[in-house]
């Protein structure tokens, strides 16, 4: 006598419309084998790009923050630089270091959210996650004590940052950067050789080259891929063609790479840091321009390596002090995209540990 099931439908999640960061897939299983997926997005939708139309360039770096929440740094550079090269207006050298040390503070304290999210997906309990989080609140506290906030920071100015750092934050700086070759290692040596998390991660969610290409994938889920690029190196805006640092690459384009990539990341972004802490000149941390920007008529699309990926900005100017179109590039939207055919014949529990490796935001997927 034989059995067979039928087809279900699994919903897993949202639980609440009004959740942070919701996100929903409809999964069809075939017993524990996934056999179709659907993602379904947009509960976290506040139409930023189209309240963006209505305020001016400047008052719209804090929609940025609010884009991508864990790397809010990145988002307003990102914005501030392509308004930058529609204007013609620069940012004083020291301004440029300032922005470098923050965006890469940034990067470190994003992967380390990424990564710590990603081991409790693969069955961990909350220690490597809170071990983690230790030098993810070390970098916020250097946030709050330059900006005054820790989340969402609108930090980046137009012509430069809105403050210079206080005294304190150079020797807490410097104390966070002498101690994170030890902490990389501390996470090496608890997770790189545990059988458990090689055996969730290893050959799984694998994303070929070519894949990740013909997909528009970026940041680590295309260099874990083997792909190298980084905007950082073949596109250096700021000051990043002065400092010496490496684009880690994987060899095998799963779950393991992507988290090797960031964890090799982070040790690239201490380097940078190290460097631009040394190289620093004085000077003002920005230049003055006017309170309400008009650009000339005209469009451009301005792209930096945030901690996901490339998020680009096209901005339309129609001579007003508002933005004729805004709009943004989600490095997390379309890194996502590839998740069904990573999914469909897989098992539910490797799509979880599949879908932590791509590292998405809902606050940019959704905007």
């Amino acid at each position: 006598m034989t059995t067979s099931a039928e087809p279900f439908v699994l919903n897993i999640g949202p639980q609440h419309p009004s959740t942070h960061g919701v996100f929903r897939l409809r999964v069809v299983m075939d017993g524990e084998i996934i056999r179709d997926l659907d993602m379904i997005v947009g509960y976290l939708h506040r139409s930023m790009e189209k309240l963006a139309e209505e305020r001016t360039y400047t008052q719209n770096i804090p929609f940025t923050d609010r884009a991508d929440y864990l790397a809010a740094m990145t988002g307003n550079l990102g914005l501030a630089i392509a308004v930058e090269r529609m204007t013609g207006v620069e940012a004083p050298d020291r301004a440029e270091y300032l922005r470098v040390i923050f965006a890469e503070l940034q990067r470190i304290a994003s992967h380390a959210m990424a990564n710590g999210t990603l081991i409790s997906d693969a069955g961990a309990w909350q220690t490597p996650l809170l071990y983690m989080f230790r030098e993810r609140e070390k970098i916020l506290d250097l946030f709050e004590m330059t900006c005054g906030a820790r989340l969402t920071t609108n930090y980046m100015r137009i012509g430069g940052v809105s403050f210079e750092p206080p005294a304190e934050f150079w020797p807490a700086l410097q104390e966070l950067m002498d101690e994170m070759p030890e902490r990389t290692d501390e996470y090496a040596s608890l997770l790189l050789d545990n059988e458990i998390f090689l055996a969730r991660t290893r050959n799984v969610g694998i994303i070929t080259p070519e894949d990740a290409i013909n997909g528009s994938l970026s940041g680590p889920a295309l260099r874990g891929s083997g792909v190298p690029w980084d905007l950082r190196k073949a596109e250096p805006y700021c000051v990043y063609d002065r400092f010496d640092f490496d684009v880690p690459v994987g060899t095998v384009g799963d779950v393991y790479d992507r988290f090797m990539v960031r964890m090799e990341e982070v040790k690239q972004s201490v380097r940078i840091i190290k460097q631009a802490v040394e190289q620093i000149p004085p000077g003002p941390h920005k230049n003055d321009i006017p309170l309400a920007l008009r650009p000339e008529p005209g469009e451009i699309y301005s792209r930096v390596e945030s901690p996901r990926g490339e998020i680009g900005f096209y901005l339309v100017s129609d001579g007003t002090p508002a933005p004729y179109r805004f709009h943004l590039r989600s490095p997390a939207l379309i890194n996502l995209t590839l998740l069904r055919e990573l999914g469909v014949g897989s098992s539910l529990p490797d799509a979880v540990v599949t879908l932590g490796s791509i590292d998405i935001v809902l606050g940019e997927i959704d905007r």
